[in-house]
């Protein structure tokens, strides 16, 4: 069963998300961040989110500032908005009496979910699928315009056939991201799922992460994907292997 929602950003504007309602029992609540101009409804949040709910674990995915159905502008957001978002989708989903145990992030949005989970009340795990280890490798997709952005403030810039402003603020946030601490500090059960054949974020960023993350860390090769898990059963595997893994520290999983 899924529902529609919606809930302020940390800048104001309304944000839309999808509520993905298991249909029998409730092991436990989780929020999705997707990746970097993705949206809620992408391949990996929906099929990710649809399964988890299907292993009795609800999940809310959003539209990112300015994405889909949210208000807002997108050259307004940046790592760090995202972060902040991603922290008022948890107290969106405590406030209803849901509240949130699992964070689960795909690419951009796997290096949020780490930055996030330090700041988002009760989260007890967080799981990657595909993040990257520097928030700003995201540069190389618009560096064409980012001189001209640094130099006149803002561009347009042209991304999977959506135009959007970037503007020197984002850029220069992004430039200031630094996860490696908030890995090292995080003192939280991580699972870091990326595939060795990734052609976009490549396979060394999970590396680095989990050299980087303390115990309990678990790290989980997505042998055959691609990604954006777009390939058949290639995000529905990925939710399998986080149901599992997020089992002990799900309330109605470990009994709490």
């Amino acid at each position: 069963m899924i529902e529609k929602v919606v809930f302020p950003s940390s800048l104001g504007p309304r944000l839309a998300g999808v509520l993905e309602v298991p249909d029998g029992p409730v092991r436990g609540w989780g929020v999705f961040a997707h990746g970097f101009t993705l949206g809620k409804d992408s391949p990996a949040a929906a099929r990710v989110c649809r399964r988890l709910a299907r292993e009795g674990i609800g999940m809310l995915r959003y539209d990112n500032l300015g994405l889909g159905d949210s208000e807002g502008d997108w050259g307004d957001g940046s790592f760090t908005v995202k972060i902040d978002d991603t922290v008022q989708a948890a107290e969106f989903m405590k406030q209803r009496g849901t509240p949130v145990e699992l964070l689960v992030g795909h690419s951009w949005g796997g290096a949020t979910v780490i930055a996030a989970a330090h700041e988002a009340a009760g989260v007890r795990a967080v799981a990657t699928i595909g993040a990257p280890v520097d928030p700003s490798r995201v540069e190389r997709h618009y560096d064409a315009v980012v001189e001209r952005v640094l130099t006149e403030g803002s561009a347009e810039w042209l991304i999977g056939g959506k135009a959007l402003t970037l503007k020197r603020s984002f850029v220069e946030d992004v430039r200031e991201a630094d996860l490696r601490d908030r890995i090292h500090d995080l003192r939280l059960p991580l699972l870091v799922m990326h595939s060795p054949t990734d052609n976009t974020v490549g396979i060394e960023n999970a590396s680095e992460i989990f050299r980087l993350a303390r115990h309990p860390r678990s790290f989980v090769s997505l042998e055959g994907s691609n990604h954006f898990l777009t390939g058949a059963g290639q995000a529905d595997r990925a939710a399998r292997i986080i149901s599992a893994w997020a089992d002990p520290y799900l309330s109605a999983g470990a009994g709490l």
